[in-house]
């Protein structure tokens, strides 16, 4: 199948940008259709390719957004921004999750990580910042984080240690001083994904760890929804990764895997919920109507997803040191 034909079908608005790119991680240029994605949890306009590399097999969004207009796809309604607070009578059991979804991250690292007064943390993707200043408040560590959205803010934002724009063109932050460097589900939505893992290599001081959580390609969640799959997330998900090729990219930026999880901090539930709200009813899910269903739903899935880390659901984490 000619993927540029098949683009050209596609229906999108005449003001979008789109420029191909070559393979992420082998730097080839010849590639097969995958799936058409869209913007399922907001409703936005547009269909989106995603190709698999013939050369690597690794899959990626091709063409792609021009990076001027991606950040229309990171407005208000994007739900790590944190910029809606009142959820009426369920903003406790809001608050509650996004609170245990930083525990939840601090359990996760805390496996292979111990931290302390002197230690330093990077989070790259750091949205809003709630997990770093959740460390800060239990360990005294210092924390940093990067974020290419320049409009954040949040109670206490102003104690993180916070750059703006992309990771591989910082230059005001130290070179081999972190003991951590986290990725929560930034990886998959970088345009540069192996330059960001070799700079964040730089970053990193010797003995230091990288943990990276993405969204799992070779997943149950997806062979169920596909292309309906939130870890889809058109357009801003630019790379789909299977376990294979998440391991080969942080290799090739000079990274050695010490452990791979076939889970993460991120709960599955939520793929397994909105996969299925996307399939039944179409794009465009209004989080003020689906949020009692949501938490209703998980209830009733809990003896389910006690067994979640040992099910390939969704999500999977790497936890790597310099090679």
């Amino acid at each position: 199948m000619n993927t540029t034909e098949e683009f050209s079908k596609l229906n999108n608005p005449s003001h979008y940008q789109f420029e191909s790119v070559d393979c992420y991680l082998c730097g080839e240029d010849d590639n097969e259709f995958l799936l058409v994605g869209e913007e399922d949890l907001t409703g936005k306009e547009g269909e989106f390719q995603y190709v698999t590399c013939k050369s690597c097999g690794l899959a990626y969004q091709n063409p792609r957004v021009a990076p001027e207009q991606i950040k229309d796809f990171y407005d208000s309604e994007y739900i790590a921004h944190r910029k809606k607070k009142d959820w009426g009578v369920l903003t406790p059991l809001y608050e509650k999750a996004m609170s245990k979804h930083d525990r939840d991250k601090d359990k996760l690292i805390s496996k292979y990580v111990k931290l302390n007064s002197n230690s330093k943390v990077l989070d790259i993707g750091c949205a809003v910042g709630t997990f770093l200043l959740h460390l800060k408040d239990k360990y005294n560590c210092k924390i940093s984080g990067v974020d290419f959205k320049d409009d954040l803010s949040f109670p206490r934002f102003n104690e993180i240690d916070f750059h703006c724009g992309l990771l591989y063109e910082q230059e005001n932050i130290e070179e081999n001083s972190y003991d951590l460097i986290t990725m929560w589900h930034f990886l998959e939505h970088c345009y540069s994904p192996m330059e960001s893992l070799k700079k964040a290599r730089t970053l990193l001081n010797d003995g230091g760890k990288l943990i990276i959580e993405v969204p799992r390609l070779d997943s149950l969640s997806y062979k169920i929804f596909k292309e309906k799959w939130p870890g889809v997330q058109a357009p801003q998900h630019t790379v789909m990764f299977d376990k294979e090729h998440f391991v080969s990219m942080a290799e090739k930026a000079g990274f050695k895997v010490t452990k791979y999880l076939p889970y993460g901090a991120f709960p599955p539930y939520f793929y397994l919920f909105a996969g299925a709200y996307f399939k039944i009813f179409g794009k465009g899910m209004d989080l003020d109507k689906v949020l009692a269903p949501y938490f209703i739903g998980q209830l009733i899935m809990k003896p389910f997803l006690l067994f979640e880390n040992k099910l390939n659901l969704a999500m999977q984490t790497i936890v790597c040191e310099k090679a």
